[in-house]
């Protein structure tokens, strides 16, 4: 099966490989701090990378300039609701309580979902769903037969795990704009073994309050729409609770910022500048084993030109800003 690059081919994992050299979207990185590792995870597929189906890769760096891999963490199985061949879409990985929680988003393309396509974009199944090993390399396995947090006619996606101040745990997501049309950003509270949802669903914000989002002019017939993507979540030296999202900005993808009024996740949410623009987002933030703050995203969006950029971050207290972009 052809493969882009050496580089991406998991039958052949490489050693001594910078960051330009290996296609990546939705990038998330876990600092291991008891073994000096830094695991880069991201989406595997058949074509690209050499796989029968679907997956999740991971690439190791003990200096966040050489990197080995890719390494297969977690295929889609056969048998639950999502189909092996059609995508595993932003995967990361938290500890909680001594393991290791693998979110990451599928899909089945096969599995129609009533009305029209919205530019374009047919409705589905999709949806956000959690796994977990003892081990950052994995395997990772699904945490329950149904294989899914929300129902996947919701076409949920992008999910991350947030602790609380009461140790509650929530997965934060958002809610696809083709479904939505203004998309949006909302929360769930899950079991404290996170193998399920407690509640209803809480709504953050709209995609179409980040105010810098110009209006300009669409052809005639197209629907405005509203991308919410990519959410993550961070508490500052200051006590304020950031959250970094993406969307696009005159029609280009833009790693933006808000921030909760409150300093609860249940907000309300104010919108401030984008971080990165440039046809860049759907970015993480993490500490380095020197205690630095970097975010990661990817740029430009289409895969398999999409590469990893680094920036050095600052925490102000009030929020986070880019110190510059790593090299």
């Amino acid at each position: 099966m052809p493969v882009y690059n050496l580089a991406c081919d998991v039958n052949n994992p490489q050693k001594g490989l910078q960051l330009s050299d290996i296609p990546a979207h939705d990038p998330f990185v876990f600092a291991d701090k008891d073994n000096g590792v830094y695991y880069l995870y991201t989406g595997g597929s058949p074509k690209l990378h050499g796989m029968e189906g679907y997956g999740v890769l991971t690439y190791k760096s003990t200096n966040l300039s050489e990197w080995e891999g890719p390494y297969i963490v977690f295929t889609v199985p056969e048998g639950c609701w999502a189909h092996p061949q059609h995508g595993a879409w932003a995967p990361e990985v938290h500890a909680y309580k001594g393991r290791f929680y693998l979110f990451v988003t599928l899909h089945n393309n096969d599995r129609q979902l009533d009305g029209e396509p919205i530019q374009g974009y047919s409705k589905h199944w999709r949806g956000s769903v959690i796994a977990v090993s003892d081990l950052l390399e994995g395997p990772f396995q699904l945490l329950n037969d149904e294989s899914h947090v929300l129902p996947e006619t919701m076409m949920t996606l992008d999910g991350t795990l947030y602790v609380d101040d009461d140790e509650i745990p929530w997965m934060v997501y958002c809610h696809e704009w083709i479904q939505t049309i203004d998309g949006t950003i909302e929360a769930v509270r899950l079991k404290d073994d996170l193998s399920e949802a407690v509640g209803e669903p809480i709504h953050l914000f709209n995609g179409s309050e980040a105010l810098w989002d110009n209006e300009e002019a669409l052809p005639e017939g197209d629907i405005r729409v509203y991308v919410t993507d990519g959410c993550q979540l961070y508490r500052t030296s200051g006590g304020q609770l950031i959250m970094l999202w993406s969307s696009y900005q005159a029609g280009n993808y833009v790693q933006t910022i808000a921030r909760s009024i409150t300093g609860y996740l249940q907000g309300p949410w104010e919108q401030l500048p984008p971080l990165v623009k440039e046809d860049s987002g759907h970015g993480m933030m993490f500490q380095t084993f020197e205690g630095i703050w970097m975010l990661i995203l990817h740029q430009p969006f289409q895969m398999p030109k999409s590469r990893c950029k680094l920036f050095e971050m600052a925490d102000t207290g009030d929020s986070f800003k880019v110190v510059r972009q790593l090299d």
